[in-house]
């Protein structure tokens, strides 16, 4: 499978593994004018032979939904349309915060595209821990 850390700006992808619960992360995807770049993201579908997807729900902290929230709700809506696979949602509260934490010394701040890829791969491992629906 494939997660997603979706942003307006480019967003962070990772691969998952089922059998073990864990995600790797792979890269980030431009997104121009607020679009995505689908024609990466089949290149890495094509690539990846996934089969599902994992995008991240931005939700409020108290669980609300954020303008974020029917982005994100959009962006999978058209990765199942485009490429005919399922898209799973999961809160992704903190996890680029927590994506910061992990990489520790290694991130110094500013724009770095780590750190999408790797809220991408927590992502996917909050699926996995939540129970997420096996395809």
């Amino acid at each position: 499978m494939l997660g997603f850390d979706f942003g307006t700006r480019k967003i962070g992808v990772a691969s998952g593994q089922s059998i073990t619960g864990t995600g790797t992360p792979l890269t980030t995807v431009p997104c121009r004018d607020h679009k995505p770049d689908f024609e990466c993201i089949g290149a890495l579908i094509g690539e990846w032979q996934p089969d599902a997807l994992i995008v991240g729900l931005p939700l409020n902290m108290d669980g609300s939904e954020s303008e974020s929230s029917s982005r994100a709700r959009r962006f999978a809506r058209q990765l199942e349309g485009r490429f005919s696979l399922p898209a799973w949602l999961v809160d992704e509260r903190l996890s680029t915060r927590e994506a910061r934490q992990e990489m520790g010394a290694s991130y110094r701040g500013g724009a770095d595209d780590r750190v999408d890829s790797m809220a991408a791969v927590l992502i996917i491992e909050s699926w996995f821990r939540e129970g997420g629906q096996r395809p």
